[in-house]
């Protein structure tokens, strides 16, 4: 199935279903190129500083697979070296994708996404908040202490609209297929289906982060 042509219950499925049994036992081997992960046919951009290696993690506020993964990349994260930057991507496999794009973005611009990514997703897998829509997210903003017209004028932006588009384009250069999924150094992709689950993709892109560092 292309992965534009999924529905809203399947489209983090291919790539993370493999994160809702973190258990799952796998031999521990070399991985390789083509089973455990894929070498780009062309790279795609970084936005990392000089001497940087960058990790991108793709995800979807609605996908529960992301919503999961999500305590383990912040634990991730915190022990990466120092060489390491990890840039979250949100995709848009369909249209009905962008608002969700445009709150994440719409948070960054506002110095707000520290403080409430994670609140999207405790609101929409918690609470069962369908924040899909643009009235649904303005509310959600406001009652999360944001000004409203503020918050509708950044969600509104050409600066958003920017970053929307240039996520979508993106997510093409790596060919994500599913969420949660990860590119690394604009050069190799890896993903709970790919991997066997997003534990075993984390080590994968650890092995990569190492190629990459290599390759300097």
């Amino acid at each position: 199935m292309k992965r534009r042509e999924f529905s809203a219950a399947t489209a983090c499925v291919l790539a993370g279903a493999a994160a809702a049994w973190p258990q799952l036992a796998l031999a521990q081997k070399k991985p390789e190129d083509g089973s455990d992960y894929k070498t780009l046919d062309k790279r795609a951009p970084s936005e990392a500083p000089a001497g940087k290696i960058e990790v991108v993690e793709f995800f979807w506020y609605s996908c529960p697979h992301c919503n999961s993964f999500e305590p383990l990349l912040e634990a991730w994260i915190k022990r990466l070296p120092q060489d390491v930057v990890v840039r979250r991507v949100p995709v848009a496999f369909r249209d009905d994708f962008v608002p969700q794009q445009r709150l994440f973005y719409s948070l960054e611009a506002m110095g707000k996404l520290d403080e409430l990514h994670r609140k999207v997703f405790q609101a929409i897998h918690g609470d069962k908040q369908a924040l899909n829509k643009e009235d649904l997210i303005v509310a959600w903003a406001e009652k999360n202490g944001l000004d409203k017209a503020r918050f509708q004028e950044t969600y509104n932006s050409f600066s958003v609209q920017t970053k929307v588009r240039r996520a979508t384009q993106l997510q093409d250069a790596f060919k994500v297929e599913g969420v949660p999924a990860l590119g690394i150094a604009g050069r190799w992709y890896t993903d709970g289906s790919m991997a066997g689950n997003m534990q075993r993709a984390v080590q994968v892109g650890e092995y990569l982060i190492g190629e990459a560092r290599k390759a300097r």
